[in-house]
């Protein structure tokens, strides 16, 4: 999908052509802004399964099933089995990692290694093995290569609330800790390499509209701490509010009981006068609080910041579930919470249908699977010997709902990619890009490049056009070559919208034809 995901596949792609994995180039230009890691995994899958949608996917899925574990692991060391296997659940069945799943970005493989670091970490402090130091710093190292410095801060920020609520100053002093860094500057050798031999030997090189920029300065500071202190240039001005309220769709179905058990553990901790009782723990209600008001105090935030905390969340989300099912605590809570659970699954499944027969409407085949999903949902909720039933509705709808979502939602919505549908025809009918050019095209077309398996040319000056035969342009542009004595056959034509933005219009079908746009490709005579 436009932008980010069709750009990290093509940047991807790129690599895996030239083989050199040290110095990034997106579409021949240098890159500077997201560190390598996800480019590296993604073009060794791609060299073994191919440029497709599955080759640069894949390594994305065995990581988000790596978060799933780590959670696992970790909340098995704070409490017991059952609140683990919950919290895993909760985790894999949140609606942030569905889409990051689908829509693969940076922010699934970092998530994967801050919770398998944290993890590592807390089997060091409670074993005193040295596989788990260097396993936790090893995954700090290549989270901080997924996504820069808060690979590092979001384990610092779980553990140091802990600790400070414990008392426990002796911990921030561990002489192990020279070894974990050691162990961090190896493994960040490489990529540091990369970016001086790429950068800060060239002075001269252009960077988003910039010369003189230092790759490493951007990295461990302009990327991340910049963003707060005002430096990086990247602002939307949103408040402290912003990442909450896109987790109102993007933890579902767990956010009602996510909000609460914060409360609670604040509260808790406020009553006890900010000291942590024997067998309590911090790491994940102080990990979510402080690594939140970080994310949330930057200049610039998108929805899919947070995602690295969620595995914390589902710890804080699974203990509130264990306390209230197992331990029948806050009784009253309880008498809410089931039939609002209940409701929020029924309005997911209910949602999920008006898409799948309105907004897109889907083939006879997926209505009667979705009617088969929605008898099996209300058989959990009318069976009285189950136990936990607000944990058990509420994962169901989440994997019904996101079947149709993957197969048939998104699949739909991104048939009116532009990029993706004519990369497709270009590399179906061996059209070769550099007999190809878009003119003068309202749309960012990232995809485009991935799907043809080759950098295809832009331009909004006709003379550019030079003696190419195949054009890519819209109603304007087609009138712009006739006027210029160009004559042409139309090879494919559609409708195009930018799929990342959705409005009212583009989702009801009465009005689609307002939102949307139409390309044309042509063969010139």
């Amino acid at each position: 999908m436009d932008i980010d995901a069709s750009q990290y596949a093509e940047i991807s792609r790129e690599m895996m052509k030239s083989g050199d994995y040290l110095h990034v180039f997106d579409r021949g230009l240098n890159y500077l802004d997201k560190p390598p890691f996800l480019f590296w995994v993604s073009a060794a899958s791609m060299k073994v399964f191919g440029v497709n949608n599955f080759g640069y996917r894949f390594p994305s899925l065995l990581f988000a099933l790596l978060a799933i574990f780590a959670t696992y692991q970790l909340a098995k060391l704070l409490y017991e089995e059952k609140t683990a296997r919950m919290a895993a659940l909760v985790l894999a069945c949140c609606q942030g990692m569905m889409l990051w799943t689908n829509d693969v970005r940076c922010d699934g493989i970092l998530t994967a290694w801050v919770i398998t670091a944290i993890w590592l970490l807390k089997e060091w402090f409670v074993k005193c093995r040295w596989p788990y130091l260097i396993g936790g710093f090893a995954a700090v190292a290549f989270g901080m290569m997924t996504k820069g410095p808060i690979a590092l801060m979001v384990p610092v920020f779980a553990f140091s609330c802990e600790w400070v609520l414990k008392r426990e100053w002796r911990n921030f002093f561990r002489p192990g800790y020279l070894i974990g860094f050691l162990v961090i500057a190896i493994l960040l050798v490489p990529m540091c390499m990369g970016l001086y031999q790429q950068f800060d030997l060239h002075p001269e090189t252009v960077v988003n509209g910039q010369k003189g920029t230092s790759g490493l300065r951007f990295f461990f500071w302009s990327q991340s701490f910049g963003r707060i202190t005002g430096e990086n240039p990247w602002k939307n001005d949103v408040d402290m509010s912003f990442l909450l309220q896109n987790m109102l769709w993007s933890y579902l179905p767990w956010i009602f009981l996510f909000l609460p058990a914060l409360a609670i553990n604040v509260y808790r901790l406020v009553k006890q006068k900010f000291r942590l009782l024997p067998g309590q723990e911090w790491i994940s209600t102080g990990g979510f609080l402080v690594s939140y008001l970080a994310l949330g105090s930057s200049s610039y935030q998108l929805p899919h910041y947070i995602f690295v905390a969620f595995p914390l969340a589902a710890i804080v989300t699974a203990r509130l579930i264990y306390e209230l099912v197992e331990e029948g605590k806050y009784a009253g809570l309880y008498k809410v919470m089931q039939p609002l659970q209940t409701v929020v699954g029924l309005l997911i499944l209910l949602v999920t249908f008006v898409l799948i027969v309105y907004v897109f409407p889907a083939p006879a085949f997926y209505i009667v699977a979705w009617v088969a999903g929605f008898i099996f949902w209300m058989w959990l909720a009318f069976k009285r010997s189950l136990q936990g039933k607000m944990l058990w509705l509420s994962a169901a709808s989440m994997v019904i709902a996101n079947i149709f979502l993957t197969n048939q939602v998104y699949y739909t919505l991104l048939q009116y990619q532009v990029g993706s549908q004519v990369g497709k025809y270009v590399r179906a009918y061996n059209i070769p890009s550099s007999d190809l050019t878009a003119y003068k095209f309202q749309d960012a077309l990232i995809a485009l490049h991935f799907y043809a398996g080759e950098v295809v040319g832009l331009t909004d000056t006709i003379t550019n056009i030079g003696d190419r035969h195949y054009v890519l342009a819209m109603a304007p542009g087609l009138e712009e070559l006739h006027k210029n004595g160009y004559s042409f056959d139309t090879l494919k034509q559609g409708r195009f919208y930018k799929v990342s933005e959705l409005t009212p219009d583009f989702l009801n079908p009465r009005t689609r034809d307002k939102a949307v746009k139409t390309y044309y490709f042509v063969k010139l005579k």
